[in-house]
């Protein structure tokens, strides 16, 4: 799980994420997301939520969603 701070609009289960930074570089769909150790559906701006994700992701990084 990787932890993201939601600064503009929301993310939903379903989204496509990009993760980006100085060593990572993929795409992964939203498949599950936890706020407060309990899942979620979506979340909004101003929050932290805990994302599933299939590879390492650092402080620093980037994170866009690029399609709903």
């Amino acid at each position: 799980m990787g932890v993201i701070a939601v600064e503009s609009a929301e993310i939903r289960l379903g989204d496509t994420l990009h993760f980006r930074g100085h060593t990572t570089d993929f795409f992964q769909r939203v498949e599950r997301m936890e706020l407060d150790h309990q899942p979620v559906e979506h979340i909004g701006s101003g929050q932290q939520v805990a994302i599933q994700v299939s590879q390492r992701v650092r402080e620093g990084d980037l994170v866009y969603r690029v399609s709903r």
